[in-house]
């Protein structure tokens, strides 16, 4: 009974021995597309970059950023959506561009959760609410009591119709009850440039991206419901009155949704391994970036939510879908 039972364990180890070689050989010596959808200096260009980088040291491929910025994510997604499935194109995009831009065309090139297949949440952060120093708001209440005396007085940028930024501001002014201006960009980081400039006069973005301008704009509150590790002086929009104010961005990345299992759980498994390395836990903490461990399938459910979430919060705020 023992030589079948030692032949048996042979063979086991023989399989996981090839299984791991040709992980080992996926991307060996290969050129690896990696398309973001948005702007260099974006949420997603900072977390996807090192990523890149890391993919590259970690299996021997070349992994080449491509920013296709453009129409909130759908230029990029469809690139990658129509790929050839070998593994070779993924995209890396935040939450917005895959589930809320779906709610508002009539008629997309592609289908966000049929066409894309999710492989790891990267990270995900809130967002913080800033404006232009020459605004007269410091607060919360200020806002809604300027918003409220002028009606539409107020303009705040976004990256574009439906992103994570834009429908934070439509969360806002539905619970706040307040009428402002929507004035939309290619882009968040070209609306910061207006909002630096004074051409505008407030918005929403993750702390990584403003941080730079942190002594040109004045942050007023973040919109996660604990307050941010990184920013403790600033309270949160939930604290300041807008009770139940919540609004969190998270950046994954996805393939072609006929992309070899294999090929999903080889890169999940990296990532993850890149993940918990010392520079990368110090960048991602220094960016007000979390990641938690998580599966194909457990970041399926959560582009599932997301996706249910942004739909009932553009159906309620009344933006039509074009």
């Amino acid at each position: 009974m023992r030589v079948p039972i030692l032949c048996s364990v042979f063979a086991f180890c023989l399989a996981v021995s090839v299984v791991q070689e040709t992980d080992a050989q996926i991307y060996r010596g290969k050129v690896v597309q990696v398309v973001i959808g948005s702007p260099v200096g974006s949420n997603s260009d900072l977390l996807g970059r090192p990523i890149a980088q890391k993919l590259g040291e970690e299996t021997g491929g070349v992994f080449l950023v491509n920013n296709r910025p453009g129409a909130t994510g759908i230029i990029a997604n469809e690139l990658v959506a129509k790929a050839a499935p070998d593994g070779y194109t993924l995209l890396i995009a935040p939450s917005s561009f895959i589930t809320s831009v779906p709610h508002l065309h009539l008629k997309m090139p592609y289908d966000s959760l049929g066409d894309l297949v999710p492989i790891v949440q990267l990270g995900a952060s809130p967002s913080v609410l800033v404006s232009h120093p020459s605004v007269p708001i410091k607060t919360v209440a200020d806002l809604i009591r300027v918003a409220k005396t002028r009606p539409n007085l107020l303009t705040f940028g976004s990256g574009g119709v439906g992103d994570a930024f834009h429908l934070s501001s439509e969360l806002f002014k539905q619970m706040g009850g307040v009428e402002m201006l929507h004035v939309p960009y290619r882009g968040i980081t070209i609306a910061l440039t207006d909002l630096v400039g004074g051409r505008i006069d407030l918005l929403f973005a993750t702390y990584v991206i403003i941080r730079p301008l942190v002594g040109k704009l004045r942050i007023i509150a973040v919109t996660s419901l604990a307050r941010d590790p990184l920013l403790p002086d600033n309270p949160t929009i939930d604290e300041s009155g807008l009770r139940g104010y919540e609004m969190t961005n998270w950046v994954g990345m996805f393939a072609q949704k006929s992309i070899a299992p294999v090929v999903v759980e080889y890169l999940n498994k990296t990532i993850h391994n890149i993940l918990t390395t010392p520079d990368l836990r110090t960048m991602w903490k220094n960016q007000g970036v979390q990641f938690k461990p998580n599966t194909p399938k457990e970041f399926s459910i959560i582009v599932q939510n997301s996706y249910t979430r942004y739909g009932k919060l553009i159906a309620t705020v009344g933006i039509k879908p074009e």
